[in-house]
């Protein structure tokens, strides 16, 4: 429930202003409604005044879906709140609704008593139709569990656009969503400033467009503050308990390529992306192909195959080779990967996972390439994997993802997924000078006039880097077995089962580098339980709803996936009962009772959702009970 105090301020003549902590609100509509657009526009503004903040795009697949079609309603949810908080939120206390279909697609998820603001005159009889209503929802009394406000966007849009200058009735149908922004904006008090800039500067080469938006923006406003028909305004204050520093709006894509440069700037490697277009790993091509001054280059490639090849010749050359990619996508580069592992180069492989095997729900999301990542390749070929856990935290993940690769000599997994590539939240910008220098290390040719030994090793099993042209370096490389030391190739089996060895042993080695599985635990609790990636925030959400029920509860999660940190089986058999939610049919599940024999409960959810704060408490409770 959301805590309420009244605050009696004027506004005009007889609307109020309630405060609020926080606030879920979903804008849904066609795909062409512009729903994102106005997310973003209203998440800016947010973050202007000082709320915690965290986001959830979700739309179609399909390039146009059909038009007022359940298949084609796209949506944005954002989560804001004067304190921390952890997720983009379960379920949504304001519902903006452009056409039947949004209202419908969306309805079951709303919270008790919820807010539905309606678009009135997209609510016909052949719209109704296409969204499956027998009848009018609006009139039938199946809403009257809800705080319906009927509104007719689309002809008060019309009126406000009517005045300006060749101005078409297509301009402003296209400009409704921006009425329904400046409606909701004057709503829950957000700045109008950031709003109006930016349409100025994304029009600013179509006069009339921007004279129409605007117009549409502050016609939703005035709107808000003229009509009778809301009569309650709702204020969110600031955060208080966010550190102090500069803060930027990220997603996960978004954080990935600033970390990706990180990497190239602290390393002194050019950086190489080669990847080919595959939702939703695609935007992070877009995302670095804009960023050429940094030393940046940006390859798409004809097929997957090719781009791996082309980021694992990027990396045989001295360059920082990455590669980015989507479940199938993954399939296609596992030779490469191989490879990779065989001639022991660093490349960094990025898989945005998504939902379903083949193209399944390419715009949903799941953590199902877990096991394809740690054992998805021939032969004996492990290699480091980490997933990120939130969407800034992507930053850090491709950093850390870059420096293992470059220190240990080895293709290194990240594994991201479509919620934080696409989910936002403000992210303590880093200090440049503040990050390690990544160290590469070059091999360079012996004094004293030695031959070179490729395959000769330091202390943590790491062989040399040697870029090729560098004179006294000549070597041989290639998918073949090579002798230890020398390079030369080998078919002899002992030293195959040592190569095999040593390559496996300086992964596990990673593990002296990565920091302890830390746990937060109630005293005396019993039950742990432990997620990766972006599981992180709905589990740690869910323990703070269970605990303030009185339920005693532990939390980790994993960040590594391999090697797993040191302390792991120590962790699970400090505790009677361990659960491990996953968006999967129990991957990490399986893979820690395999490992450490150790009896893991698993909750498995496949529906292309994240895992909600709501479904962890209940877990939680029903363990406790």
């Amino acid at each position: 429930m959301l805590a309420i105090k009244d605050r009696q301020l004027a506004i005009g003549a007889s609307k109020t202003v309630q405060d609020r902590g926080r606030v879920i609100i979903r804008f849904a509509g066609d795909s062409g409604d512009g729903m994102q657009l106005v997310g973003n526009r209203f998440t800016d503004a947010t973050a202007m005044i000082g709320n915690d903040l965290a986001t959830l795009p979700n739309f179609p697949a399909e390039i146009r879906a059909p038009a007022g079609t359940l298949a084609g309603v796209s949506a944005f949810q954002i989560h804001f709140a004067s304190q921390d908080i952890l997720t983009p939120g379960d379920a949504p206390h304001v519902l903006v609704a452009m056409n039947p279909a949004a209202l419908r697609a969306n309805l079951r998820e709303l919270a008790p008593a919820a807010t539905i603001i309606v678009n009135e005159d997209a609510f016909t009889r052949r719209n109704l139709e296409k969204a499956g209503y027998a009848g009018n929802p609006l009139e039938d009394g199946s809403l009257r569990e809800f705080r319906v406000h009927r509104i007719a966007m689309t002809t008060l849009t019309s009126r406000a656009v009517e005045g300006i200058e060749e101005a078409s009735s297509r301009d402003a149908g296209r400009a409704k969503n921006l009425f329904a922004l400046g409606l909701v904006s004057w709503l829950y008090g957000r700045p109008t400033e950031v709003t109006e800039r930016w349409i100025e500067r994304k029009f600013a080469d179509r006069p009339t467009a921007a004279r129409a938006n605007l117009a549409a923006f502050k016609a939703g406003w005035s709107f808000g503050e003229t009509t009778e028909l809301l009569d309650v305004q709702f204020r969110v204050a600031p955060a208080t308990d966010v550190p102090p520093g500069t803060y930027r709006n990220v997603n996960g894509t978004t954080a990935l390529s600033l970390g990706l440069i990180a990497a190239s700037v602290r390393s002194q490697l050019p950086l190489v992306l080669a990847s080919y277009p595959i939702t939703p790993a695609s935007e992070l091509l877009h995302e670095l192909s804009r960023q050429a001054e940094h030393a940046v280059a940006t390859i798409q490639a004809e097929d997957e195959i090719a781009a791996a090849g082309i980021a694992l010749g990027a990396a045989f050359g001295g360059r920082l080779g990455v590669t980015a990619t989507s479940g199938p996508g993954m399939d296609l580069k596992a030779e490469t990967i191989g490879l990779a592992v065989m001639l022991e180069l660093p490349l960094i492989v990025i898989d945005v996972q998504r939902a379903g095997p083949s193209t399944g729900m390419p715009t949903k999301t799941e953590q199902s390439d877990l096991l394809m990542a740690l054992h998805g390749r021939h032969g004996e070929s492990p290699l480091p994997v980490i997933a990120p856990s939130t969407p800034g935290g992507c930053f850090g993940a491709a950093f850390e993802a870059a420096t293992l690769a470059i220190r240990y000599r080895t293709p290194v997994i990240l594994l991201s997924d479509t919620f934080l590539a696409s989910s936002s939240e403000p992210w303590r910008v880093p200090t440049a000078a503040d990050l390690p220098e990544i160290d590469p290390a070059f091999a360079s040719a012996a004094a004293d006039g030695e031959p070179f030994a490729p395959y000769a090793r330091d202390e943590r099993l790491v062989r040399p880097w040697a870029i090729p042209g560098t004179p006294g370096l000549q070597h041989r490389i290639g998918g073949l077995e090579k002798a230890d030391g020398s390079g030369n190739i080998s078919y002899d089996p002992d030293n195959h089962a040592l190569m095999t060895e040593l390559r496996a042993a300086k992964v596990a080695g990673i593990a002296r580098d990565i920091p302890p599985l830390t746990v937060d635990a109630d005293a005396d609790a019993s039950l742990l339980v432990l997620g990766w990636g972006s599981s992180e925030g709905a589990i740690r959400a869910g323990a703070r709803l269970a605990r303030q029920q009185g339920c005693k509860v532990a939390v980790a999660h994993i960040h590594h996936l391999n090697p797993l940190p040191a302390n792991t089986g120590d962790v699970l058999r400090s505790f009677d009962r361990v659960l491990v939610p996953e968006m999967n049919t129990g991957q990490l599940a399986e893979l820690l009772r395999a490992r450490y024999l150790v009896d893991v409960e698993s909750f498995s959810k496949v529906a292309g959702l994240p895992l909600f704060a709501s479904e962890i408490e209940g877990l939680i409770e029903e363990r406790q009970a």
